[in-house]
C-alpha cells in the first residue's frame, strides 16, 4: 500500500465554473478520492468558500474563492492510472467524429460503458481523460447504454455542459437510433406511448401504469424475412426506453440480454450478429457557443453493416 496525499489548493471560481454544486466541483478536482471522503471533508468544515463553511449543496458563484484541504488516502496497488496503450482506450481516439474548443463527439463502440463503476475499471469518459491529460474539463453531457454504440456528447467547458444539458431537458435535441427488431413491424405503428417504471434493485424497466410518461417514435427503414430495421427517436429519455418499447410491441431488439428473444438472437447469429443491434446514428442540437444548428452522423460499425447486407441477400 502507498499513500495519495493531495496538497492544499485555492481555486478562484470563474464564470465557466459557476453554477455547479460544491460537492460535484470537489469530485472533479479530487478525481482519485472516493466520494465518501469528499462529503466528509465538506461535512467537517475543512472545505471553505470565501473562508466560510458551506454545505454540500452550495452552488458556486463567479468570484468565490474555494479552499480545498490536503487529503491523505491509502492507494491500493491495482488502482494504477488507466493506460493509454490499452486497446480499448487507444481505439477511442479514432472514434472521435467531431471536436472543437467546446465539445467532443464520440462514436462509442458497443461494449464500453460511458463511465466506470459497478465493477468496471473505466468507461469512455475515464478513457478520454487518460488520452487527454491536459484537458481541464471533460464531462458527459448524456449517457447511452454500455452495449449501445454511437453518438456520445462530451463537454469540454462547464458552460457548454450547462447549455447542452438544458437542451436535453427542454427536449430540443433530436436523436435517431437504428434498431434491428424481431419480426415484421407494421409501418402504421409510428409512435409508442407507454409509461416506464424502473426496478431500483435490478434496474429492469417495465411498462407500468405507475411509471413515468415515455414516448418513442418509429419509422421502418427496411423489412427482411424475419426482422425489421427501424429508425427510433426517443422523445423522452427514460432508461432502456427504446429497448423496452420495442419489446412491449412484440418486436424486441436483436441480442438484447435483458429484453430480447433467444430465438431471434439465434436467427441473427447465422448472419454474424453477436451484439445488441442498437446504434445512436444521428443527433441534431444547437452548438453551445455559436448557436448554429448542428447535425452529426455516426456510421455503424462494419459488423452491423455486414449483417444488414446478409439479411438483404436472404430476402
Amino acid at each position: 500500500m502507498s499513500e495519495i496525499r493531495t496538497k492544499v489548493q485555492f481555486v478562484d471560481i470563474d464564470d465557466d465554473m459557476a453554477g455547479q454544486r460544491i460537492d460535484n466541483f470537489l469530485r472533479n478536482q479530487l478525481k482519485n478520492i472516493p466520494k465518501s471522503v469528499v462529503y466528509r471533508i465538506v461535512r467537517k468544515g475543512e472545505v471553505r468558500v470565501n473562508k466560510k463553511r458551506v454545505k454540500a449543496e452550495y452552488k458556486l458563484q463567479a468570484g468565490d474563492s474555494v479552499r480545498i484541504p490536503p487529503v491523505t488516502l491509502e492507494e491500493k496497488q491495482e488502482d494504477t492510472p488507466i493506460s493509454t496503450k490499452l486497446n480499448q482506450v487507444a481505439e477511442l481516439e479514432s472514434q472521435i467524429i467531431y471536436e472543437d474548443d467546446h465539445l467532443l463527439i464520440l462514436n462509442k463502440p458497443s461494449g464500453i460503458a460511458v463511465h466506470g463503476g459497478s465493477g468496471l475499471k473505466f468507461g469512455a469518459i475515464e478513457a478520454l481523460r487518460a488520452l487527454r491529460p491536459q484537458a481541464r474539463f471533460l464531462e458527459l453531457v448524456h449517457r447511452i447504454d454500455r452495449d449501445t454504440s454511437g453518438i456520445l456528447l462530451v463537454a469540454k467547458k462547464r458552460s457548454a455542459l450547462r447549455h447542452l444539458q438544458a437542451q436535453f431537458r427542454e427536449k430540443t435535441v433530436q436523436k435517431y437510433y437504428y434498431a434491428l427488431v424481431m419480426g415484421k413491424w407494421k409501418p402504421s405503428c409510428r409512435v409508442v406511448k407507454a409509461p416506464l417504471l424502473k426496478n431500483e434493485v435490478n434496474s429492469i424497466v417495465r411498462v407500468n401504469p405507475n411509471g413515468k410518461p415515455s414516448e418513442t417514435r418509429f419509422k421502418v427503414i427496411e423489412s427482411f424475412e424475419q426482422a425489421t430495421l427501424l429508425q427510433a427517436s426517443p422523445i423522452t429519455g427514460r432508461t432502456h426506453q427504446i429497448r423496452v418499447h420495442t419489446q412491449y410491441t412484440g418486436h424486441p431488439i436483436a441480442w438484447d440480454d435483458r429484453y430480447g428473444d433467444r430465438r431471434f438472437d439465434a436467427y441473427t447469429a447465422k448472419v454474424g450478429l453477436d451484439r445488441l443491434f442498437l446504434h445512436a446514428a444521428n443527433i441534431i442540437f444547437t452548438h453551445p457557443a455559436s448557436d448554429e444548428k448542428m447535425e452529426i452522423h455516426a456510421q455503424m460499425e462494419p459488423k452491423l453493416q455486414q449483417v444488414l447486407k446478409k439479411l438483404i441477400a436472404a430476402v
